[in-house]
């Protein structure tokens, strides 16, 4: 264990220390209630891998329950329909990741007899599970030694072992999975798995770190050379660009005319007011809904307009069996008010 009495030093601690000291934090201070932790299987583990990417937790909390309502097993899973599936990842945005996760269930009961392998290489065959989730799988489902990164696991070890240069260049995440691999300890790696997310997340987090509470800070290279503000280092991010919309309502006392949209662009799949490339001139405005995506603002106009065809009228009582993007729901649910 360190002596957190010492003065701080850039000189980190070997592999050993490292991950003994990180595990006897996360027995106490960790997160060890999450419904992904309880009832422990490799498709539990796989669903709230593929939700967590790019989500917070307590947002993927209500996802995660629910979804296992629905799909309780990875078979279950591979025999829905994709509306289905998108209905019940509606609101969690990224729906790549639904499908990545409906094309894994049936990848798994096609050509693995429904049975995650504890393989990283066999792993690293099912669609939608790339190198971070083939070792979250490893370590949290069958506890094996395997290294993890993801956006903690960056900003902590770039901090700790004071690693320089764009955290988003290919040469830095070398950097980093080097590390990574280097301090996998060869037993008990779910819990120091675990440990490393719980450190990134509550501890050394984006702004304003704890680094009075964190176990390892006398020998963490950022917090010895007063660079916690500054690393790990990142592009200035460029000004999010804003793009207009143009949808049609076609409401009528049978329910609103609603289109499937393709599985390319924005709303794969998902149910959706028609949209149109220009605004309509003649058209009664009725409203509009702003929405923020990753790489864009779209700032939406609706028009009241007839819908000849290609769509489908759902009363809309109906509308919470169909996946809708989410301002499209918060927008149709003022009409049922």
């Amino acid at each position: 264990m360190i002596d957190k009495t010492s003065s701080p030093t850039t000189t980190p601690i070997d592999p050993v220390e490292f991950s003994e000291t990180l595990t006897l934090w996360q027995k106490t201070h960790g997160r060890n209630d999450l419904p992904w932790q309880q009832d422990v299987t490799p498709y539990r583990v796989l669903v709230s891998e593929l939700m967590l990417q790019q989500t917070q937790v307590a947002t993927v909390i209500p996802y995660f329950e629910r979804w296992l309502q629905h799909f309780p097993t990875v078979v279950a899973l591979a025999d829905a329909s994709e509306d289905e599936v998108m209905t019940q990842w509606q609101g969690l945005g990224y729906y790549s990741r639904a499908r990545n996760l409906h094309k894994a269930a049936k990848f798994v009961v096609q050509e693995m007899n429904g049975q995650l392998p504890d393989n990283i290489d066999e792993l690293r065959e099912v669609p939608g599970v790339g190198p971070y989730t083939a070792g979250a799988i490893s370590a949290f489902a069958f506890n094996k030694p395997a290294a993890l990164v993801d956006g903690n696991v960056k900003r902590l070890f770039s901090r700790y072992f004071g690693i320089e240069g764009d955290i988003s260049s290919a040469k830095t995440n070398r950097t980093i999975w080097s590390y990574a691999e280097k301090y996998t300890p060869k037993a008990d790696n779910r819990r120091y798995a675990q440990a490393l997310l719980d450190l990134g997340a509550t501890i050394c987090t984006p702004r304003s770190p704890d680094c009075q509470r964190c176990p390892i800070k006398t020998s963490c290279n950022a917090y010895a050379t007063n660079r916690t503000q500054v690393l790990p280092e990142k592009k200035a991010k460029k000004k999010i660009p804003t793009r207009h919309g143009y949808f049609l309502l076609d409401l009528s006392d049978e329910g609103v005319m609603l289109t499937q949209r393709s599985g390319d662009g924005i709303w794969p799949r998902l149910w959706c007011l028609p949209e149109v490339l220009e605004p309509l001139e003649k058209a009664h405005l009725h409203g509009s809904f702003k929405h923020v995506f990753s790489h864009y603002k779209l700032e939406a106009l609706v028009f009241s307009q007839p819908v000849a065809q290609g769509g489908v009228r759902i009363p809309l009582e109906q509308l919470d069996n169909y996946g809708l993007p989410t301002p499209i729901r918060k927008y149709l649910n003022t009409l049922r008010t």
